[in-house]
Parts: structure tokens; C-alpha cells; sequence
């Protein structure tokens, strides 16, 4: 059964990282003040992004990895922007001989 992971905006205009295999429901649970009690506190909320998954494990796999990723890399995924996601990556940083952070990806 498909699932999904989710990023809601939170009227103070924090994030908020979730899964489930009912969005529309889980989102208008949210709303509802039924949520969990960060959602509750920061109403509204609105969904800006959501991943399909093939199931609620991945799901909540994706969640913990989205969760752990700071407020700048969470929104380039919301844009969509991929560049700049790759250079947000801590993985994508390597130190070079001067203890500068560069781009392995750059000529």
C-alpha cells in the first residue's frame, strides 16, 4: 500500500515532517487540531510538499531523513531546487588541503 512523506507549513512559518498512507486525512486531522501537539500549537498548517512511497516504512524512513536536514535544505526541497539541495549536503562537502569546504561535483 503506497504512503507518503510530508512537509507542512505551520502558521509561525516553521516545518513540520510527517508520514502517513491517508494524506488528504492526516493533514485535515492536522487542521483539526487532532495532529500531533507541535501541529496543534501552530495552526494552520499547509502542505507544501509530499513524496510518494511505496510503503508506510519508507515512508517513515524518508520522514527521519527529512526530519534531521535544516530549515535551507528542507526548502530546496520544497522548490525543488536540486542544485542547491546537492550543495546543502553535508555529503557533497569534502574538506580540501586548505580545510576549505568545496564542491566535489565542480571541475
Amino acid at each position: 500500500m503506497k504512503a507518503y512523506m510530508y512537509i507542512l507549513k505551520c502558521k509561525d512559518k516553521s516545518y513540520y515532517v510527517g508520514s502517513t498512507d491517508n494524506l488528504t486525512l492526516r493533514v485535515e486531522e492536522h487542521n483539526a487540531g487532532e495532529g500531533c501537539s507541535y501541529t496543534k500549537e501552530r495552526l494552520p498548517v499547509q502542505l507544501v510538499y509530499y513524496e510518494e512511497c511505496f510503503n508506510i516504512k519508507d515512508a517513515f524512513n524518508r520522514e527521519q531523513q527529512v526530519k534531521g536536514w535544516g530549515r535551507k535544505k528542507k526548502e530546496a526541497l520544497i522548490k525543488g531546487d536540486m542544485n542547491s539541495l546537492r550543495l546543502l549536503s553535508k555529503k557533497a562537502l569534502v574538506k580540501g588541503p586548505f580545510d576549505k569546504l568545496r564542491d566535489p561535483m565542480a571541475p
